[in-house]
């Protein structure tokens, strides 16, 4: 009972919650860069949140179904057909062996994420199953998805089919004709290193807008823009956390997603929070963000009131 992989896409990786305490061995957390579609797909599929899933990033994963099940994609805006009929994303679909499901490429928006009923049953390593090359752990092997990979999966012959409705959709940038980059603002949580940056260039760093550059991957996006100078050139090596805004010698920041280094030596003027490492993976080369500064109390304001209207939202009961 499984799933096999005919076309594997641009880069499609198992992915679960994350692995996590493990820094001190020098493994990082990996899982979802958007965690909030990878949750959605888990939440239409009544998948217990940590269920093993798959990260395509822009696309063109081909699977061939080889038991009954029921699968769900969200994320970014893609096509999706069954044996060539199409799909709707944010809804659970059911398959039986011999189908064949394709996802063509993102139109907005970057990663996407196919969930099945029961989630893909991969085992883990260091505690999780998320897959970060870089370390070659989790996933099969540590490595990407391959034509021809197995992944295996219980047998779900009926499930009650869900979708989140439309009008609760993430908007991943402009989308439509008129299609234009995205601007998307990224609330910092300032960091003690702050005071290494001196008034003017932070200044300058709140009120300019900085591009995503071509490369931007699941370590961190890269960013071009005002250069952002620290006159600190010697630093001790520390732990980093999700969503560090990390300056270079170049003055460019880079903000540092799930499968960043564990500890590093430049400076960091702040963190942006974690409901926005979800906005920020989505982002295409070309995108712009602009950093906006919170206290402690409104990154947690701003991330309860995500998580209670993730809770309180509900779902349509579709019928087959």
């Amino acid at each position: 009972m499984s799933f096999k992989v005919l076309q594997p896409g641009l880069l499609s990786l198992i992915q679960d919650l994350g692995r996590f305490g493990q820094h001190d061995i020098g493994l990082t957390t990996g899982g979802p860069l958007d965690s909030e579609a990878f949750l959605w797909a888990n939440r239409i599929l009544h998948n217990e949140s940590n269920a093993c899933a798959i990260e395509l990033s822009f696309g063109g994963l081909q699977l061939l179904v080889q038991t009954d099940s029921y699968f769900c994609v969200t994320g970014a805006g893609l096509d999706i057909s069954v044996n060539g009929v199409n799909k709707a994303l944010w809804t659970s679909h059911k398959v039986v062996s011999g189908d064949e499901i394709k996802l063509g490429y993102s139109s907005h928006g970057c990663r996407s994420y196919i969930g099945i009923a029961g989630g893909f049953n991969i085992n883990p390593s260091f505690g999780s199953s998320a897959t970060v090359m870089r370390e070659k752990v989790g996933g099969l092997n540590g490595a990407k998805l391959a034509a021809n990979d197995i992944l295996p999966c219980a047998k779900t012959a009926e499930l009650a089919r869900q979708a989140l409705p439309e009008s609760d959709w993430p908007l991943y940038g402009q989308q439509g004709s008129n299609k234009q980059e995205s601007n998307a603002v990224l609330h910092l949580l300032p960091g003690y290193q702050h005071h290494l940056f001196d008034s003017t260039t932070r200044a300058r760093f709140f009120n300019s807008q900085y591009t995503v550059t071509d490369r931007s991957d699941r370590m961190g996006m890269r960013l071009e823009g005002p250069a952002v100078p620290c006159p600190s050139e010697k630093m001790l090596s520390e732990g980093i956390c999700l969503g560090a805004v990390q300056v270079p010698a170049d003055g460019q920041p880079i903000v540092l997603l799930n499968d960043r280094q564990t500890i590093g030596g430049y400076p960091k003027i702040g963190a942006i929070i974690s409901r926005d490492t979800a906005q920020l993976a989505q982002l295409r080369p070309g995108d712009t963000v602009h950093f906006e500064a919170v206290d402690l109390f409104q990154a947690h304001t701003i991330n309860t009131l995500a998580q209670l209207k993730f809770n309180a939202t509900p779902l349509l009961y579709l019928k087959d």
